[in-house]
């Protein structure tokens, strides 16, 4: 067989072995979808009456707010997700089964795009709940198919970026223990950009930090594709930000696992 195929048939045993360790440890997925959901209904259902109250010019309420908070809470799930997703990496990296990996005759790479598509694949899971309970609530989207499509390809692509991420930070841990802690400020992106109240009601310092960080440009062009909202330049710089994640994520995990 030719190298790809190789790599392509390692890579894929990878994934397979994710998979099983997905199922064979469900808690890790019911806590991905059990965060996001508990946060959704508290910002509802406990905030939602007076943080909705000043969006639509103070004519928004708790119906306008789960339609606002909605992006916020998926890239949330996301970035809990990377969490498992670095601890997974290192536990592998401290127990042994990677110097296993390396005297077989099997793709590098293949290793980490095994976490990758795993975990990815379990995030997409945790977002089709998430918005299952979504709907519930009350969050009425008015995107068509076509919006659907770029705003579900978006989620995908933040997520790719978000575990690459995650699995460079997983390979630099010492531990699973520190680990755990490395993609922890990623989970504060929401709060400080456009996740639960616009940008413009902050302070200056503050709003323009909001409106650059990586999260807002995201948000603000799920908004637009699911609800019709404006999106101006957001679009460019969400792809812009989750292409640059991604490849320097990519490079840094080759280089780190790798590294002899």
């Amino acid at each position: 067989m030719t190298t790809p195929t190789l790599a392509l048939r390692d890579s894929s045993t990878m994934v397979r072995r994710q998979l099983k360790r997905l199922v064979r440890y469900p808690s890790m997925t019911i806590q991905l979808i059990v965060t996001p959901v508990v946060l959704l209904l508290l910002f509802v259902y406990v905030l939602g009456g007076t943080l909705g109250t000043g969006l639509g010019g103070g004519t928004g309420g708790r119906s306008a707010y789960v339609n606002y908070v909605v992006p916020g809470i998926l890239l949330l799930a996301v970035v809990t997700a990377a969490t498992g997703t670095a601890v997974m990496v290192a536990t592998d990296m401290t127990e042994g089964i990677i110097a296993r990996f390396r005297t077989m005759r099997i793709s590098r790479g293949s290793v980490l795009t095994g976490h990758v598509v795993g975990s990815v694949v379990q995030q997409l899971l945790g977002m089709a709940a998430l918005f299952g309970i979504a709907f519930a609530i009350g969050f009425r989207p008015n995107a068509t198919a076509v919006e659907w499509l770029a705003a579900v390809g978006l989620l995908t692509l933040f997520a790719v970026a978000i575990t690459w991420l995650a699995v460079a930070l997983g390979l630099r841990s010492p531990t699973p223990e520190s680990a755990s802690n490395a993609p922890m400020p990623l989970i504060l992106l929401p709060f400080l950009g456009s996740g639960f109240v616009p940008t413009d009601s902050m302070p200056t310092a503050l709003r323009w930090f909001a409106d650059y960080q990586p999260f807002t440009p995201i948000m603000e062009t799920l908004r637009g594709l699911l609800l019709g909202t404006p999106i101006a330049n957001s679009a460019t710089l969400a792809l812009t930000w989750c292409t640059a994640i991604t490849a320097l994520s990519y490079l840094w995990a080759k280089k780190t696992f790798t590294k002899p």
